[in-house]
């Protein structure tokens, strides 16, 4: 029976390099190639077909849903286990709608990501007990409560760019280099932020992002 051929496509080398390092002595498992982003990824697609891609979501360029949408679409037997940080609802309902057969969360375990490829490629699904969990939680027990409704929210254009980097993960450090200021204007912005929507903490940001659909399409 032939290895099974694996692509990582993640935006942080650190990550990849982990995800290699876990799998490199699997035996029946092959990396075929790395990516930085879904872009690169749909292009590597076309050089090197591989039968399961652990896909991150956020990412810059193109994201793991449109790039999954993309690889779906020319390579339907192509396999797509989203491995992320966001455990939010949404982004799961994205990444299955898009094609995705998985979704694993990266603080899971090397048992945990052996046992998602192998049911995904035996045709089946695998959602983490802490995805499953995230989307019932969001059913029952909404945590974006006290945050206003978007209309009543003056959200500076600015705000809005610290607010979509604050939900593609960055760090403070991060969004101060990609906007060119410093780390306390960062601060600044976030604070207004977390006044503007009542948010509690960034994971109140992200979250009230998500609900009001901010940078949907």
């Amino acid at each position: 029976m032939p290895n099974i051929r694996i692509a990582v496509v993640d935006d942080h080398e650190i990550v990849r390099d982990g995800i290699k390092i876990l799998l490199e002595d699997e035996p029946g498992m092959d990396i075929v190639f790395e990516a930085e982003n879904g872009k690169k990824a749909v292009n590597n697609c076309k050089e090197d077909t591989p039968d399961l891609i652990i896909m991150d979501v956020t990412m810059p360029e193109m994201d793991g849903i449109q790039a999954t949408k993309i690889i779906k679409d020319k390579y339907p037997d192509v396999k797509i286990l989203a491995l992320t940080m966001l455990k939010e609802d949404q982004h799961i309902r994205k990444m299955i709608k898009a094609g995705a057969s998985g979704y694993l969360l990266k603080s899971s375990g090397k048992e945990e990501l052996i046992k998602a490829i192998n049911k995904i490629m035996d045709g089946q699904h695998y959602f983490s007990d802490d995805a499953t969990q995230a989307i019932l939680q969001e059913l029952v027990s909404p945590e974006v409560k006290s945050t206003r409704e978007p209309e009543q929210v003056n959200i500076t254009d600015r705000e809005m760019e610290v607010l979509q980097l604050i939900v593609d993960e960055y760090t403070n450090q991060e969004i101060a280099d990609e906007l060119f200021v410093s780390v306390r204007t960062v601060d600044a912005h976030r604070r207004n932020l977390l006044q503007k929507t009542g948010a509690k903490n960034t994971a109140g940001l992200v979250k009230y992002a998500i609900k009001n659909n901010l940078f949907d399409g």
